[in-house]
């Protein structure tokens, strides 16, 4: 009897010792839970996920508690995001051994301070049934958004907050310069533009897909294809001819995002942290990345599913090099042009 209760104490004991992993990410973070089961049974610990908001709410978030960090890990801060994650010197270098798997393009920092997981573009999409509806022609440039006709059906996320706000504020600015990409802001605001702090506001709450009034709304060029992932009865035999959405491909308005994963500086748990780095590029995690959170794995050679068909890919545009030297620059001109200018 006293064998079976001290045998039942050091149990209990071994299990609050457990070693605990915190991963800060983004609020559009998936991944299946399966898959975080088997690294946990293999490093025989916990981890636990700490989301804080849109990818520029939690670079915010990181830098204010960086004396104290909140996490062990960080998934989610992007190419747009990257530099003031260095000058805040919130990340320590890792180069993981399958990260040779990454093409070179793909490649977000050569220090190993955030390795590459997956890449999206961060495009406008329309709700066909109500342009069909209203008998309205496509816009053909950044230049027809900004027009009555056209802005006020137009929503898109603050940059000062959103990851995809950010790119699409790089896209204008490398598209427009500067000057001509704050009187572009300021016009399609006054013309009655929404910008809301996030994607999932501007996406689940005023795209006019789910329910709100705007027909035009600033996401993904993937989009399109998880629209129909989610149809009822959704058969990857089966596609439709076409999805309820479609890319709106307007010159200047695209940017390719590539997302990765760094271990935070002042992690109780490097080694572990490292290994949950090495996890991210394993082929099980870049097979499931996909159809979760609707970007393409950074690893090349994942099978896709069928309904990637919808899931059209931008032209590449020149990105001038001052462009993403200084991105808070720009936020903060953005803030000062844009925001407070009305």
């Amino acid at each position: 009897m006293r064998r079976t209760v001290l045998l039942g104490l050091l149990l209990t004991g071994a299990a609050h010792a457990q070693t605990t992993l915190t991963v800060a990410t983004h609020d559009s973070f998936s991944l299946d839970r399966k898959l975080v089961a088997q690294f946990e049974a293999a490093h025989g610990a916990k981890v636990r996920f700490v989301k804080g908001g849109d990818a520029g709410e939690l670079l915010n978030r990181l830098i204010l508690t960086r004396r104290a960090p909140i996490a062990d890990v960080v998934y989610g801060l992007d190419n747009a995001l990257l530099a003031r994650a260095k000058a805040a010197d919130l990340l320590s270098p890792y180069r993981p051994a399958n990260g040779s798997r990454v093409p070179a393009a793909q490649r977000l920092d050569d220090t190993g301070l955030l390795t590459t997981v997956d890449y999206g573009d961060v495009a406008l999409n329309y709700d066909r049934a109500y342009f069909q509806k209203a008998g309205l022609a496509l816009p053909r440039s950044l230049d027809d958004l900004k027009s009555p006709q056209y802005a006020k059906l137009t929503v898109v996320a603050s940059p000062a907050t959103s990851s995809p706000g950010l790119a699409f504020l790089l896209a204008t600015v490398n598209h427009f310069g500067e000057a001509g990409a704050w009187a572009w802001w300021e016009a399609a605001r006054t013309n009655g533009m929404k910008v809301t702090r996030g994607w999932s506001d501007a996406y689940y709450k005023d795209f006019s897909r789910n329910g709100g009034k705007y027909p035009i709304v600033l996401s993904y060029a993937s989009s399109p294809a998880a629209e129909v992932f989610y149809a009822d009865g959704y058969d990857p035999a089966k596609l439709p001819a076409q999805a309820p959405t479609a890319n709106l491909f307007l010159p200047g308005s695209t940017w390719r995002q590539l997302e990765g994963v760094g271990v935070l500086k002042g992690t109780k748990q490097p080694e572990l942290a490292r290994r949950f780095v090495d996890f991210m590029l394993s082929p099980a995690v870049q097979a499931d990345i996909p159809t979760r959170m609707w970007v393409y794995p950074a690893v090349s050679g994942v099978k896709l599913d069928p309904v990637f068909r919808f899931a059209q890919q931008p032209p590449a545009d020149t990105v001038k090099a001052s462009v993403p030297t200084n991105p808070q620059r720009l936020v903060d001109a953005w803030v000062t042009q844009v925001l407070r200018a009305r």
